[in-house]
């Protein structure tokens, strides 16, 4: 730990019935502990007096596991220390797992990595509720970062303060857990889970989790990942990607030589023509990214299938659009290109600009999503063909 610059950082409140035995427990293994106690009102305080040689911080009003933290990884990174790893003072984690972070971090070739501790959350003593919200929380992670964990809510981590320090967190109480890790992998820090134990001892633990409260709060904050996910994350990484690459390799690597089938790969062309030749303006990117993450298709491929109604195309979509639904309806409207581009006439004539771009959409999602099947699998074949010979 002393070359690795790691310390361990405890938060704790009003854990005093298992607070010695975590400390006792951390003391084996390091001296570099930092103990945040964030405004407890049992006698945490006295505990403390009896480890001098552990540096503290008393905090005089409690405002959250979060801000602990932060105040924790501040001072850590202030002192030098490039990885913190916390565990919390409630029992449920072992210190003698503190090793097995150590040595995993020691096994990686990029130490700009993030461990989580991944309990065995099928365990009997697992509270329900605990197994539950791990899952929901899993699959918001999934959704917001790509990176599917076993265990996204375990307070055991070792963090790269390093990569952490300049990245800024919004969150106070335990929904900081969650938005650290979302941020982190969007930054390009490796999330990963290693295997932990677990305790869930009642007589002496005391949780402070409020059910309603704190997970109406990360429901908030899931949702506020999922919209920066889909209207800038995804975008963003897709455009890096392409500037990287260029073009024609992005092309190439991404799209040709993706490991989907050419089955899956034309399904999701039909699904980003589709979306994109709707009338779903301002959502379009939301549902094309919701809707192949169900349909289990390749977000690449759809997102950019979709911005086919890109802003220098919406004139000639709303125009095709509108002169389709005007054929199917047996209705006559005409219009100029500025009409159509300064006062959007087309709107005027709902009806027909709707049945159209349904008509467009669906018409052109079936013929450019089989066009793309059929040159995708003349692909294919011949890639397994020089593989082979």
């Amino acid at each position: 730990m002393t070359q690795l610059e790691c310390c361990v950082i405890i938060p704790t409140y009003n854990n005093s019935k298992t607070l010695k035995k975590v400390l006792d427990g951390v003391c084996t293994y390091t001296s570099d502990i930092l103990v945040i106690n964030d405004g407890s009102t049992d006698n945490t305080s006295k505990i403390l007096a009896d480890y001098p040689s552990v540096e503290q911080i008393h905090l005089e009003e409690n405002k959250g596991k979060g801000n602990a933290l932060k105040i924790g990884f501040k001072k850590a990174v202030e002192q030098g220390y490039q990885f913190a790893l916390t565990i919390d003072s409630d029992g449920q984690h072992f210190p003698e797992d503190i090793p097995i972070f150590i040595n995993a971090l020691k096994e990686e070739s990029s130490k700009k990595v993030l461990l989580i501790g991944a309990r065995n959350m099928g365990h009997s003593s697992v509270p329900k509720k605990s197994s539950f919200g791990n899952k929901f929380s899993n699959f918001w992670f999934w959704f917001e970062t790509g990176k599917w964990l076993k265990d996204t809510q375990c307070g055991y981590r070792l963090y790269p303060l390093f990569a952490l320090k300049d990245l800024k967190f919004y969150t106070p109480k335990f929904e900081f857990e969650i938005e650290v890790i979302v941020r982190a992998a969007w930054h390009g820090i490796n999330v990963k889970n290693i295997p932990v134990q677990v305790s869930y001892d009642e007589s002496e633990r005391v949780s402070h989790f409020r059910p309603l409260v704190d997970f109406t709060r990360i429901s908030i904050l899931n949702t506020w990942l999922v919209i920066l996910a889909i209207f800038y994350i995804k975008p963003r990484d897709l455009l890096r990607k392409l500037r990287k690459k260029g073009f024609r390799r992005f092309l190439y690597e991404d799209f040709l030589h993706n490991q989907d089938s050419a089955r899956k790969k034309g399904l999701s062309i039909a699904l980003g023509v589709f979306i994109g030749l709707s009338p779903l303006w301002g959502f379009q990117t939301l549902i094309v990214i919701f809707l192949a993450i169900l349909f289990k298709l390749n977000k690449v491929i759809a997102f950019a299938f979709s911005n086919i109604s890109l802003p220098p195309f919406i004139p000639f979509v709303l125009y095709a659009s509108s002169k389709v639904g005007q054929f199917i309806l047996g209705q006559q409207y005409s219009y100029t290109m500025e009409e159509i581009t300064t006062d959007f006439e087309v709107l005027k004539h709902l009806k027909a600009y709707i049945v159209g771009s349904l008509v467009l959409s669906t018409t052109s999602a079936i013929v450019i999503g089989l066009l793309g099947y059929i040159f995708l699998s003349i692909f294919e074949r011949k890639r397994i063909a020089v593989n082979n010979g």
